[in-house]
């Protein structure tokens, strides 16, 4: 299995040019804010200079990393290198919208130094990105994976969605097999949650939604995980699919593992020696309290032997 020996990097990218329906990660349209958000979380590095010495893997997540304009990203990569070190193999994670993806704007992130993407395409039925609400079509998807192979990343990786309201086995598998066409390094495997506070859960509420029972939610879990094993995946967490033990995500394992992590950005959440915290999921409050000279943390929690042993 795949050895850690430095801590994790995570900076939350809080924008999204649509908020999809099922989603309970803090995010917002508002893309004036990225300016104040940058400046922010800029001066939130000097927090934790000399609290962790050296990284092996940035995973940049959100949100919608991959919308952000080309000389913010460069900004962003420019100063988390000017205030921390980093490993000569550090992952380098980027979160990417299919429709985002351009030859150009692959080129730009892979001369910046990002060495993993990962493609949130969800599904390769246009049925299920409607419902669903994304803002790519089946072909845009196709498409991305395409340029993304092409462009030569050390590791693509994708998201795709499974439980959802109508599907049958027949259209999920057939998602999966146009995946594995594709022979990313990476694939998980989501089922629909529906989060109180999102737009399915009042939707759901008033029977717009009728979720799938167990045993159905089962059966969709246990076609992926047989499928993908059979075709050369090593099923390494629950929802994490990998091929072959040098392409495990090294960020996802710093969380499974309980390893040090350090988390920027607004509601970002951070590790280190049994003691968690979280930041303001608020993104004013985030950059008020930075402008103002105050850590933006929200909360922190000492972890019992109790936790420490449920969690692992």
């Amino acid at each position: 299995m795949t050895e850690i020996l430095h801590p994790g990097l995570y900076v939350h990218v809080p924008f999204c040019k649509t908020k999809c329906p099922y989603c309970d990660f803090f995010s917002g349209t508002s893309l004036s804010s990225i300016p104040d958000w940058l400046e922010a979380v800029k001066r939130e590095m000097p927090l934790y200079k000399d609290r962790f010495t050296r990284f092996d893997s940035l995973y940049l997540g959100g949100g919608t990393p991959s919308l952000l304009p080309e000389r913010d990203l460069a900004d962003l990569l420019f100063h988390l290198r000017s205030h921390f070190l980093f490993a000569v193999d550090t992952e380098y994670t980027l979160e990417v919208n299919p429709d985002d993806v351009t030859s150009d704007k692959l080129t730009f992130l892979r001369d910046l130094g990002v060495n993993r993407i990962s493609l949130g395409v969800q599904s390769f039925d246009d049925r299920d990105l409607c419902f669903l609400k994304r803002r790519h079509s089946a072909d845009q998807a196709v498409q991305a994976l395409h340029e993304s192979k092409s462009a030569a990343f050390a590791k693509v990786g994708l998201d795709l969605m499974y439980g959802l309201p109508g599907q049958t086995e027949s259209s999920w598998m057939k998602t999966l097999e146009q995946a594995v066409r594709f022979n990313p390094e990476h694939i998980s495997c989501y089922q629909l949650t529906v989060h109180e506070g999102t737009p399915f859960w009042s939707l759901q509420a008033k029977g717009g939604i009728t979720p799938l029972g167990e045993d159905e939610e089962s059966v969709f879990f246990m076609r992926a995980s047989a499928f993908l094993e059979d075709n050369g995946y090593l099923h390494y967490e629950v929802s994490n699919f990998a091929r072959g033990e040098e392409n495990l995500c090294r960020h996802n394992l710093k969380y499974w593992r309980r390893f040090p992590y350090l988390g920027l950005g607004p509601s970002a959440h951070s590790h280190q020696g049994g003691v968690r915290w979280w930041n303001l999921r608020d993104l004013e409050g985030y950059c008020r309290a930075l402008t103002n000279g105050d850590p933006p943390v929200a909360g922190s929690e000492t972890l019992t032997p109790e936790q420490v042993y449920l969690e692992t």
